[in-house]
């Protein structure tokens, strides 16, 4: 099949090598004319395992282009993917300006009927809105479809090529056969392929959101109290876990939810709830509950140290999540505006992230010292905090920072060192609901 997609973020970059890859011809679309010629040079503008082979290698086999001209990528497309943002509004609902600008601009330059397939998150009853758009100012018949993504930052490629599932709106027999031809290179088992009606998809995407949001929020909440009454929530959670109407997956604690999707979904259902008038008190309760759990760090170095006015903090970690290079709305980037407004000075460091970190801070990011080398951060300074899980930050040298670290503070926020028992090493430690001195 011909593909073009709209949009070369995460979402559609990852999508249009993945399809490439599948044996599809596809144009990857995007009127950012520097990331496109990056992109035409092999530069990958987004960190994300693997996908640099993946593009490198369609590219090489003529599978994979790229161009900022949408009718030129569209031209004989049978299906054009919309994989561009949506944003959150000031009032919380997604932003829709961008979908529905690709959707008019497209109905000007296709030359034969597609489908036009919303992979971008997009609140429910776009589809019926996209579709009425086409219908109302295009000259041929195109056909909308929703086709959610479900791909994790840092594990994209897997979750593509190897989903729990394809969720997919549809409204004709015609639309499903169109669908099942892009995905059949997937082999994908029976029921894997799940087909619904449009709204049913885009609420399944908000819902799924919603849901890990919550159980992140509410073992967030459970490990604070665990920390007050005694309690230690790895324990806890290996208990709560081992029941398999819950299962261990999203139980872990840590500095609250970021990325592009959580924080964001999240406030975009509790919009369409005020919308319609029907009180989400469980959602409402998970996004106070994430703002809160963002200030948790600040808080207990503010308890170590008395005050941090003329300390240094190094932070350790800026993706909202490793395997990425991700800031938007990370934990760590909430940190260090907290730690800066209370008179700190940070070090920084993060595998991949610096960049990012840089440009999404603005002017504060001339306040930060960023470092190649994680032990650069850590020297002198009074206190040391993790706040991202990289693999590189799970077996410290405790000698090394000992000497280093002015104040031997150590703030795990992801509970990544309490196997090595720092307190013993002369350490004074907190993870989030860990209990620290346990009995023996």
């Amino acid at each position: 099949m011909r593909i073009a997609v709209v949009g070369t973020g995460y979402v559609g970059l990852v999508a249009g090598a993945c399809f490439a890859e599948f044996g599809h011809h596809v144009t990857c679309i995007d009127t950012d004319k520097s990331k496109i010629a990056r992109l035409e040079k092999g530069e990958i503008p987004i960190y994300e395992p693997g996908l640099d082979e993946v593009v490198l290698r369609n590219r090489a086999a003529h599978r994979l282009e790229f161009t900022t001209d949408l009718a030129i990528g569209s031209k004989g497309c049978e299906v054009v993917i919309i994989a561009v943002g949506t944003p959150q509004s000031d009032d919380g609902a997604a932003d829709m300006r961008y979908v529905l600008a690709v959707a008019e601009q497209l109905a000007g330059v296709l030359k034969r009927e597609a489908v036009i397939v919303l992979k971008s998150t997009v609140p429910v009853g776009t589809n019926d809105r996209v579709q009425a758009l086409l219908d109302r100012t295009a000259t041929l018949k195109h056909r909308v479809v929703n086709n959610p993504e479900f791909l994790k930052e840092g594990e994209a490629l897997s979750d593509f090529f190897e989903p729990d599932r394809v969720v997919i709106g549809v409204r004709s027999a015609e639309d499903r056969a169109v669908m099942e031809h892009l995905y059949a290179p997937m082999k994908l088992r029976p029921g894997q392929l799940m087909f619904m009606d449009p709204r049913s998809a885009e609420m399944t995407k908000y819902v799924a959101n919603a849901m890990l949001a919550t159980r992140i929020s509410f073992m967030n909440e459970i490990a604070v109290l665990c920390e007050a009454v005694g309690a230690d929530i790895a324990g806890v959670r290996t208990g709560v876990g081992s029941d398999p109407r819950i299962g261990p997956q999203f139980l872990m604690p840590g500095p609250g939810y970021g990325g592009s999707c959580f924080p964001k979904d999240v406030k975009a259902l509790m919009h369409l709830a005020v919308e319609h008038q029907v009180p989400l008190r469980v959602i409402d309760g998970v996004d106070a509950a994430n703002t809160s759990q963002k200030k948790l760090l600040a808080a207990k170095l503010t308890r170590a140290l008395g005050t941090l006015k003329g300390r240094t903090i190094a932070v350790w970690g800026l993706a909202f999540k490793a395997k990425t290079d991700d800031v938007r709305e990370s934990p760590a980037l909430a940190l260090i505006e907290q730690l800066v407004a209370l008179g700190a000075t940070v070090r920084a460091h993060d595998p991949e992230a610096i960049q990012t970190a840089r440009e999404a801070l603005g002017e504060l990011a001339h306040e930060i010292t960023f470092v190649k080398d994680k032990y650069d951060a850590s020297e002198g300074a009074d206190a040391l905090c993790v706040v991202t899980e990289w693999a590189e930050y799970r077996e410290p040298d405790l000698e090394r920072l000992h000497a280093q670290l002015r104040e031997k503070v150590l703030m795990d926020g992801r509970n990544l060192w309490a196997h090595l028992s720092p307190q013993s090493h002369g350490f004074r430690y907190e993870g989030i609901g860990i209990l620290v001195n346990k009995p023996s």
